[in-house]
């Protein structure tokens, strides 16, 4: 088992790491589609959405609750890529870190 001080350097490593992919999280951007890229949702990694763009085909008074609809996906599916990329990240952070089974720091 490693020493209690290596273990503490390794924790204090790694929160310095998480403290840069948190930051690094809110300049990330992805992009979420629905409708075949007719709607179009773009959040930041960390979930704030700084873009939505909608072809102007949708914007007629009939389709309202389809576009509504598309935004919703579109949003979730930027949404799915976001918390991936937050997963990938993070799991890069923790990579080596001696962990007891089922633990998770994120």
């Amino acid at each position: 088992m490693p020493d209690m001080m290596s273990l503490m350097k390794q924790a204090q490593a790694v929160q310095a790491k998480m403290q840069e992919v948190q930051a690094e999280m809110e300049r990330l951007e992805v992009e979420g589609q629905s409708g075949g890229g007719l709607v179009r949702v773009t959040l930041t990694a960390k979930g704030q959405m700084k873009a939505l763009a909608i072809d102007g085909s949708l914007l007629k008074p009939d389709d309202k609750e389809m576009v509504e609809d598309l935004i919703v996906a579109a949003h979730e599916d930027a949404r799915k890529k976001a918390e991936r990329l937050m997963q990938e990240k993070m799991k890069a952070v923790t990579a080596g870190l001696p962990l007891p089974p089922g633990m998770k720091l994120f």
